[in-house]
Formats: C-alpha cells, sequence, structure tokens
C-alpha cells in the first residue's frame, strides 16, 4: 500500500476512495463497477449536466478516459527511470475540445475498457521494485505505485460525484 503522507494532499482523496488491498485488483474492480453503472445509462441521461457550467456525465467518462491515460504514461515513463519532469494538464480545457456528447456511452465505455485493459496489463508487468520508484509531474513527486491508486480512485471519485450530483 502506499504510504500517503508521501502523495501529494491533492492526490490523497483519490488514494483513500481506491481503499486498501492489491492495486490490481482494484484496477480490476473499480473498472468492472463504472462499467456497470454506466451501462444503465441511456443517451439522454449522458448528455445531463445538473448545472449550465457543470460536465455531462459523457464529459465525465471521456474526463476519466483522457485521465487515465495521463496517470499511466506518467507511471510508464517513472517505471523507465525516466528523470525528465513532466508537464500536468489542463482538465478544463481538454473537455470542451473533446465532444463527447457527439459519441455514444456505448462507444466511450469501449474505450474506457480498453485504456483500463491496457492500464491492468502494464501495471501487472511491474515488479515490486519498479512500483517504488518515483517521478516528478505538475511539480510533484509521485511513485508509480501512488500513480495506480489515484487511477483506481479518480475514477471512484468521479462515480461517486455522478451518483451524488446528477441523479435526477
Amino acid at each position: 500500500m502506499v504510504d500517503i503522507e508521501k502523495v501529494p494532499e491533492f492526490y490523497r482523496g483519490y488514494i483513500q476512495a481506491a481503499g486498501s488491498g492489491e492495486l490490481v485488483p482494484l484496477l480490476l474492480k473499480s473498472g468492472d463497477d463504472f462499467i456497470s453503472f454506466c451501462r444503465k445509462l441511456n443517451e439522454q441521461q449522458g448528455l445531463y449536466k445538473y448545472a449550465p457550467d457543470k460536465w455531462s456525465i459523457k464529459d465525465i467518462i471521456l474526463h476519466v478516459i483522457d485521465a487515465e491515460r495521463v496517470f499511466a504514461y506518467r507511471a510508464m515513463r517513472f517505471a523507465r527511470n525516466d528523470t525528465t519532469e513532466l508537464s500536468g494538464f489542463d482538465q478544463n480545457a481538454y473537455v470542451p475540445e473533446a465532444n463527447a456528447d457527439s459519441r455514444t456511452i456505448h462507444n466511450l465505455l469501449s474505450e474506457f475498457t480498453n485504456v483500463r485493459a491496457a492500464t491492468v496489463d502494464m501495471f501487472s508487468s511491474f515488479s515490486e521494485e519498479i512500483r517504488q520508484r518515483s517521478g516528478m509531474a505538475s511539480g510533484v513527486e509521485m511513485s508509480v505505485d501512488a500513480l495506480g491508486y489515484i487511477i483506481s480512485g479518480h475514477l471512484i471519485h468521479h462515480m461517486n460525484i455522478i451518483q451524488e450530483r446528477y441523479s435526477k
């Protein structure tokens, strides 16, 4: 398990949301739970925003895909002992450019499934020594292991937001 004190404060909630346990089973479970949850949504629900300036549910689905790609890329770079500091990404700039509302929920979930499978395969290949490696991204140091838990917890965080704020 990740030492939460060594994780930048902004990301701690995601790691706590992921829960305790082995990383790969947590990634598998959170992915399966998200897919099951989203399959219950119809296309009209996918377009719902609880306020005019908020993201639609489809926007959220694509956001978690984008974020997983970014976090997994960081983990891969750190796992390979790349010492280059990586830049951050502006989620609020990505969402309007992604055109998520023009896609079907089925198509978004297909993409999510593929991205999550690649993430699981990558983290499954890492030894304990590799998972302890770290690097700099967005001006903060993070371990490969922490990034895996962040991926799982970030997804859970957004699934909880959909359940809490988007239910009519």
